[in-house]
């Protein structure tokens, strides 16, 4: 079953690599979407895949890379829409 999430993830997420480990991360379990900064500190996430891997994707999301430091994590469940091709970093915004 395929599944979407919504992620904003706060803490000490920005300047530690989260968005490329991010990337890593969900390209190795066959995840699509995208990963940015946001001005307010927070990391956004939006993805894309089967259900297992999404879950995989959020648990990882809660540790985050080693410099980290998660705060909170929030979820947001949407849609499945098959909106993404890839899962990239994008610009912060």
């Amino acid at each position: 079953m395929n599944r979407r999430v919504h992620l904003y993830i706060s803490g000490s997420v920005q300047g530690v690599f989260f968005r490329d480990t991010t990337r890593q991360v969900a390209q190795s379990v066959g995840i699509t979407g995208f990963v940015k900064n946001l001005r307010d500190g927070r990391v956004e996430v939006v993805a894309e895949g089967e259900n297992e891997a999404i879950e995989k994707l959020v648990q990882w999301c809660h540790a985050g890379p080693p410099a980290a430091v998660v705060e909170s994590v929030e979820i947001h469940n949407e849609p499945y829409k098959e909106e993404f091709e890839i899962f990239e970093v994008k610009r912060s915004g």
